[in-house]
């Protein structure tokens, strides 16, 4: 009863009821607890384990669930299943069961986050592991099981003054336009176990350092060769000469030149674009874009990262997280082909986040609209703030809905008792879990459970999901740019990503809300290998497989 007042007491926009959630891991068998092995030496990876990822293993049509763990301090090993990764297969049912051991996915050492791609094109997806420790590639057998093949793909990590990079973020994406999928992974900082400098905060307490107190490190881009294995051409391709604290990796053609630009949210560093020139090199453009720094002009907290179209002009635009003190910067795309334009503050995200703290995001239309919504969870950095600013290290998660004129409201107060519910929360991997056409989302908590944040947002708006099967292009058609005009003439704009937020990967699924349209007039799709597909007169509330092909239907 106290959660259905909530939504009776939510505030309204234009008629559409309020985006709302309920927790529900525990019913529906995931049962997960993060553990990172807290210790007194306050090691700073111990902050930050929380990837999870959405994707379908097994090919039965349902997305199952996939969370990274770390492991015992200061081995670096999971000594325990209580370190383990864990993976949940979706019944159909609304139920998961758990299926790690069976499918052979526990992972080894200290995990961060992962990325979900089909490296070769098989059709089934497989799994990247970046870590403190050695990362990991699965390859996906076919039959419910994983094997374990990172030498061969030489995949195991960039070395750097001979120690392997602590690695935070993964995300595939085919930057040559070659079909195959290559790798992006970002690194955080230079780190030795129960070597983390004193940070106070008096003689006798250790607390867990500031960023600045660790040297920064570049990130890496690996080529995928075809055969099974990949090559470092950070250095070749214009990667490596950049350095920062990478967090968060998203994706986006954001000058439509046909190729795939990487974003990397840096934690207390500038942020880094890489443009990518025409599948031949990156250029490092943020600060001329405009999206290094936020208006302060200062460098803040990185976290999560979106890379999406916020306001249906078909320009893809930025929103990444931060911590207390500095807000979630949205960076608006001017559509001229270069620049980027802060409109935090008259978005009305200015006020509402400066005193959130917050890690994975994502850019989502969870009351399927037609405009995409903001949902971040949050979590101060550090269980020892308390000591030093009175900020509770728990926070709530927040939701802000889109209000169609590029400002945003926070419906966060509606969207339930548990959505609200304080905890130092994660990663978050969103998609429909169900298959109701209604966004889900995945988070995990540092130290604690699980969360299953199923949307049950009640309105008569409909929907649509697009999985998309690549010929040319690569087999999960990531990159590919989807425009859609519904019977009302509205048009919209999304692209095919897996990597969101921080850490995690998403539903393949390209989503979209079709507010009370039934029938999509157009459908207009370009493929990462330039083919140019129009589909006409596509009904709603459908997930609809499209395989690339040349031409319309």
């Amino acid at each position: 009863m106290r959660w259905r007042l909530l939504l009776l007491c939510a505030p309204l926009v234009s008629g559409v009821g309020p985006i709302a959630f309920e927790e529900i891991a525990d019913p529906a068998g995931i049962h997960f607890i993060t553990d990172s092995s807290p210790t007194p030496n306050k090691n700073q990876p111990e902050t930050m384990v929380g990837g999870v990822a959405l994707f379908d293993y097994d090919n039965d049509g349902y997305l199952d669930v996939y969370f990274v763990n770390g492991a015992a301090i200061p081995s670096l090993k999971k000594e325990s299943p209580k370190y383990w990764n864990r993976l949940f297969h979706n019944n159909r049912d609304g139920t998961f069961t758990d299926v790690t051991e069976k499918a052979g996915v526990q992972g080894e050492g200290y995990g961060m986050g992962v990325a979900i791609g089909d490296y070769d094109n098989d059709g089934w997806p497989d799994i990247f592991l970046a870590s403190v420790t050695s990362n990991q590639l699965f390859h996906n057998n076919h039959d419910g099981t994983f094997t374990e093949v990172t030498a061969k793909a030489r995949l195991g990590g960039t070395m750097l003054d001979g120690k392997k990079m602590w690695s935070i973020s993964a995300g595939w994406f085919d930057y040559d336009n070659d079909g195959r999928l290559d790798l992006f992974v970002s690194n955080y900082c230079k780190w030795e176990v129960n070597k983390d400098p004193f940070c106070g905060p008096n003689p006798s307490t250790r607390a867990y350092c500031h960023p600045k107190n660790y040297a920064a490190l570049p990130n890496t881009l690996y080529r995928n060769n075809g055969d099974g294995t990949f090559t470092d051409v950070s250095a070749a391709m214009g990667i490596r000469k950049s350095y920062g604290k990478g967090m968060g990796i998203a994706f986006a053609d954001y000058d439509h030149d046909g190729f795939t630009d990487v974003f990397v949210a840096n934690d207390n560093a500038p942020n880094l674009l890489f443009h990518n020139l025409g599948g031949k090199k990156f250029e490092e453009v943020a600060l001329q874009a405009g999206v290094a720094y936020p208006e302060s002009g200062a460098f803040i907290s990185g976290m999560g990262v979106d890379f999406k179209d916020i306001d249906n002009d078909g320009w893809d635009d930025l929103w990444h997280t931060a911590i207390e003190g500095e807000s979630f910067p949205i960076f608006r795309n001017t559509g001229n082909g270069s620049d980027f334009e802060e409109i935090t503050n008259a978005a009305g995200l200015g006020h509402s986040t400066r005193d959130m703290s917050g890690w994975s995001n994502g850019i989502f239309d969870f009351d399927n609209d037609g405009w995409k919504d903001l949902l971040v969870v949050r979590g101060n950095t550090q269980d020892n703030i308390s000591q030093m600013s009175l900020r509770k290290y728990e926070e709530p998660n927040s939701v802000f809905r889109n209000l169609g004129n590029r400002k945003f409201l926070d419906v966060s107060a509606g969207a339930g008792p548990d959505f609200v519910k304080a905890d130092p929360h994660r990663g978050v991997a969103f998609g429909d879990l169900d298959n109701d056409g209604r966004i889900d989302a995945v988070v995990s908590v540092l130290n604690g459970k699980a969360k299953y944040f199923h949307n049950v947002s009640a309105n008569a708006n409909h929907w649509i999901l697009f999985k998309l099967v690549g010929v040319k292009s690569n087999r999960m058609g990531l990159g590919a740019q989807i425009r859609i005009t519904t019977d009302d003439g509205m048009k919209q704009y999304n692209h095919a990503t897996t990597s969101t937020g921080y850490a995690c990967s998403s539903d393949p699924r390209v989503h979209f809300g079709l507010g009370r349209s039934k029938t999509i007039r157009e459908v207009d799709i370009t493929w990462p290998s330039r083919i140019h597909q129009v589909l006409h007169n596509v009904a709603a509330d459908q997930i609809l497989t499209v395989t690339e092909k040349a031409g319309g239907y």
